[in-house]
């Protein structure tokens, strides 16, 4: 089928951007070395974790509301969003001068809420999925008449979310491959569109959470499938089936859709803090999870990989930094037993100091039933230098004729 068919056009996002001009902000592209070496090829990274609202959403959101009847701007807006929509239309509502409900799951992380809200936004708690929230939106639209403002199922939705595209297209003229992370399918359509008509050679791959992936489903049927359920840390990917435009969209123009496990979501955060130095979301960091597992020679550079979101609850982001580090081996948690006398401790304690293991948490247990009556079990808690230096610490153990069985 021939892009102009398709639900929105490159000239639909030339007008969005032409209407977005001095309200969104152009976000950097960063040069990754870390990932250049990991991939084998130039890697970068397209910043919209830097964007207005913490997020690409704004450019969406306002696009949409900017055109708006005077009428329906009268009536205001309603949305459902786990928290990067709800902020992008907050925004968009108070720089419009909109009177703005949103909805959000219970359960919502506080910092989101919070920045909903203080953009003015009236806020509602619902359900525990977008998709609750988008029934109770679409109820709420039927009884007031607010304008329901969708996270990705509507062409200017994906037409703002598409201004993206072009930034990296201009940035990295001679882009070979775009990564990006996908819920819904508003920006990876968005970005599709605008790359594919430029640069029809170039790989525009999406990447979802290994359980909430409603897209490799829905390809392989042919149309949108919902899932039955979801459960993934990445909550602003976490969408149970795709829109119909932007599924028209990706079905055509989109090369691939790769699935990441919730270890590869903590690894990658961890990761852009302590390589690029940058805060992303899980759902933000979403092809980067992807990039750092596939080895050299998997995609062809210069490779965009786009962090799409950066609001994240500093509670999960401390989560997900243990996560992390036990995921890289950087956290060892065993239990081991040992005579119950004086001494066993300092030696087991002795040893690790020897491994240069850091000892963060010791346990001691004397009720579990197959112990000995001469036995107690100790569970353990290192920190170590990675994957390695795990090995090699419980190595040294069993040398020494300790028996650590893995937590």
């Amino acid at each position: 089928m021939a892009s102009q068919a398709l639900p929105v056009s490159v000239d639909d996002v030339l007008a969005a951007r032409r209407l977005l001009e001095g309200v969104v902000r152009p976000t950097p592209l960063e040069h990754s070395r870390g990932l250049s070496e990991r991939v084998g090829a130039e890697t970068y990274l397209k910043c919209e974790n830097l964007q207005r609202a913490g997020s690409f959403k704004i450019r969406g959101a306002y696009n949409r509301m900017a055109r708006l009847s005077d009428a329906e701007k009268a009536r205001g807006v309603v949305c459902a969003s786990a928290g990067n929509h709800a902020q992008g239309v907050a925004l968009a509502a108070q720089l419009l001068g909109l009177k703005a409900t949103v909805f959000m799951p219970v359960g919502a992380p506080l910092p989101k809420l919070q920045a909903t809200r203080g953009y003015g936004a009236q806020v509602e708690l619902y359900g525990t999925t977008i998709d609750d929230c988008l029934v109770k939106a679409k109820e709420f639209e039927q009884t007031t008449g607010a304008v329901l403002i969708h996270p990705f199922d509507h062409a200017h939705i994906v037409a703002g979310a598409g201004t993206c595209g072009l930034e990296i297209l201009e940035q990295c003229p001679d882009v070979r491959t775009v990564i990006v992370g996908t819920g819904g399918g508003g920006l990876i359509s968005g970005i599709a569109t605008v790359v594919k008509a430029h640069r029809p050679e170039v790989t525009v791959l999406g990447v979802q959470a290994e359980r909430a992936a409603a897209y490799p489903p829905s390809l392989a049927a042919g149309h949108p499938v919902p899932l039955a359920r979801m459960s993934t840390m990445a909550d602003g990917i976490a969408v149970g089936c795709p829109g119909e435009v932007p599924y028209a969209i990706v079905s055509h123009l989109v090369d691939g859709i790769r699935t990441v496990t919730e270890e590869q979501f903590s690894r990658a955060v961890l990761y852009l803090l302590e390589r690029a130095k940058l805060v992303a979301e899980p759902a933000g960091a979403a092809s980067v999870a992807a990039l750092l597992d596939a080895g050299k020679g998997a995609f062809e550079g210069p490779v965009v990989a786009v962090l799409s979101g950066g609001n994240i609850d500093p509670l999960l982001l401390l989560r997900i930094i243990r996560h992390g580090l036990t995921a890289a081996g950087r956290y060892l948690q065993f239990r081991v037993r040992v005579p119950d006398r004086p001494g066993s401790l300092a030696a087991l304690l002795d040893h690790l100091a020897k491994a240069e293991a850091n000892v963060l948490e010791i346990e001691h247990v004397r009720t579990v039933v197959p112990l000995g009556i001469d036995e107690v079990e100790i569970g353990v808690r290192v920190e170590t230098k990675g994957a390695e230096h795990a090995a090699a610490v419980i190595a040294d153990l069993q040398a020494q004729g300790f028996d650590p069985h893995l937590d």
